[in-house]
């Protein structure tokens, strides 16, 4: 339709502008920065990492609602969603496949990122009379953003007003991109991968809304359905999400991993030309260049590479730090540790899976916007030829079954921070009313168009990202301080 064409075209323009080079180097600058920062502490400390999530430093009687595991699975929850499947293969499909290799490089250095951010929403968090905590970017901002140079120039005064400032903005931001990236997206993503299922109710009947969108039966339904499910677990907050999460992702995550590794089993042979050829277009296109388009087509490669890296683990974005500062502990490091093996499970792991049967099944050169070959589809589509055995294929009934739970807990996580940044910007009295307006976004989410919502979601990603990576590179030294500290009472003592 005319009015959607136009609304897409602009939605394009403003996220181009969004996702500029100057939002990349941001991003990707940042985490380079934390990462020589902290002396490569994401490689030093991944041993330590996997210990805190053991259970062996856990203490039910401290402060806070949730475990260091149940923190990383609720963030985990919240970052394994469709960016895994559909986010993955929107990469390929518009930026090749050597926009795996700058997914890679998001991830690694989003470690830092991540071990920052977490490390602080821990030590700026509040803690509530009844023994929860509500923390993050917003309140890190608020309290901790100090920078003495910036202190020197305009006073001590305006630099708080500096920093509530942009801790208000942060949270206003998210309480929208939480519909987006953590709501709408998934539920799109649904009713796209599940058209590989049930082929012939996405050839049902539909109905124009306000003449202005088509909407079909089957998304309505999906949409309700799952709905219905949210508001089941999220009007019990933090401690059911990660209940909920706990149980959800390890066993999500297990099965979907062994589909793309029965497939990667079966073309054995293909994965070391797959990697040659991420590596190989993730700095050139041999095409582009006799085109005399490499430069363009080489921005786009590293443009769709990193917002779908930071779609997927969001590193930078400030939402994770959320639900680690809900963590039961009184050691900031240390759920800093928990959190930065986010990155590397999502991204590193699964992303990876995802990628690699699109490319060694040839998936890749298939996909098409105009025969609606990306995003979730394209995933089923390359599940599905490489997993079949006969007349009888099992790759979209695996990808249906990763895109279904994946987009669930993420939208279950994505509600809590939400709530939070809803709570910091109104008060304990607009909870509720948020809540119910996300139920509402994740049918809407369903029965609207993947383009414009995938769209609408980057755009927002990129704008909470911004005063997060402020404060990370204000509020560093304090880490670096704090890993001293930490090492000197806990790891050089044991």
């Amino acid at each position: 339709m005319y009015w959607t064409d136009k609304l897409n075209e602009m939605l394009n323009v403003l996220s181009g502008v969004v996702w500029g080079p100057w939002l990349i180097v941001l991003l990707v600058g940042t985490g380079l920065y934390l990462t020589f920062r902290l002396r490569f502490l994401q490689i030093r400390g991944f041993g330590h990492a996997l210990k805190c999530i053991s259970g062996v430093y856990d203490d039910p009687s401290e402060k806070g609602d949730i475990s260091h595991f149940q923190a990383l699975c609720a963030a985990l929850s919240a970052t394994i969603g469709t960016g895994n499947i559909a986010g993955v293969a929107t990469a390929i499909a518009y930026g090749g496949p050597g926009a795996v290799f700058w997914m890679w490089v998001t991830a690694l250095v989003g470690m830092a990122t991540k071990f920052t951010s977490c490390s602080l929403a821990v030590k700026y968090r509040r803690v509530h009379a009844d023994g929860s905590a509500s923390g993050g970017p917003m309140y890190y901002l608020r309290d901790g953003f100090k920078p003495k140079w910036l202190e020197n120039l305009v006073g001590d005064s305006k630099v708080r007003s500096i920093g509530a400032g942009l801790g208000f903005l942060f949270a206003l931001f998210t309480v929208f991109s939480s519909f987006g990236i953590g709501n709408m997206v998934q539920s799109n993503s649904v009713v796209d991968g599940l058209r590989f299922v049930v082929p012939e109710a996405w050839s049902g009947p539909a109905f124009t809304w306000m003449g202005f969108f088509e909407v079909k039966i089957f998304n309505l339904i999906v949409g309700l359905f799952l709905a219905g499910l949210v508001a089941m677990v999220i009007l019990g907050g933090i401690k059911r999400i990660g209940r909920v999460a706990t149980a959800i992702v390890p066993v999500m995550c297990c099965v979907y991993l062994l589909g793309a590794i029965v497939i990667l089993l079966f073309n054995l042979k293909e994965i070391p030309s797959a990697f040659l050829l991420i590596f190989k277009q993730a700095f050139s296109n041999t095409q582009a260049m006799a085109g005399g388009f490499a430069g363009a087509v080489l921005a786009r490669t590293i443009r769709f590479g990193v917002a779908r890296g930071v779609f997927s683990n969001e590193s930078g974005l400030g939402s994770a730090p959320m639900a680690h500062a809900a963590a039961k502990t009184r050691e900031p490091i240390r759920e800093g540790y928990v959190a930065m093996l986010g990155p590397f499970i999502d991204t590193i792991l699964v992303c990876s899976m995802t990628a690699l049967v699109i490319i060694v099944t040839g998936s890749w050169m298939e996909a098409s916007a105009e025969k609606e070959l990306v995003g979730a589809a394209l995933s089923c589509h390359a599940f599905q030829k490489g997993l079949h055995f006969g007349d009888f294929t099992l790759g979209h009934i695996v990808v249906a079954f990763g895109l279904v739970f994946f987009a669930y807990s993420t939208i279950l996580s994505w509600s809590y921070y939400g709530d939070r940044c809803a709570e910091y910007l109104l008060g304990p009295r607009a909870i509720r009313p948020y809540r119910i307006l996300y139920c509402i976004a994740v049918v809407l989410g369903a029965t609207g168009a993947l383009k414009m919502i995938w769209t609408i979601a980057d755009i927002l990603n990129g704008l909470m990202a911004v005063p997060n990576l402020i404060a990370l590179i204000a509020l560093g030294g304090w880490v670096v301080r704090g890993i001293k500290e930490y090492k000197r009472r806990v790891l050089i003592s044991q």
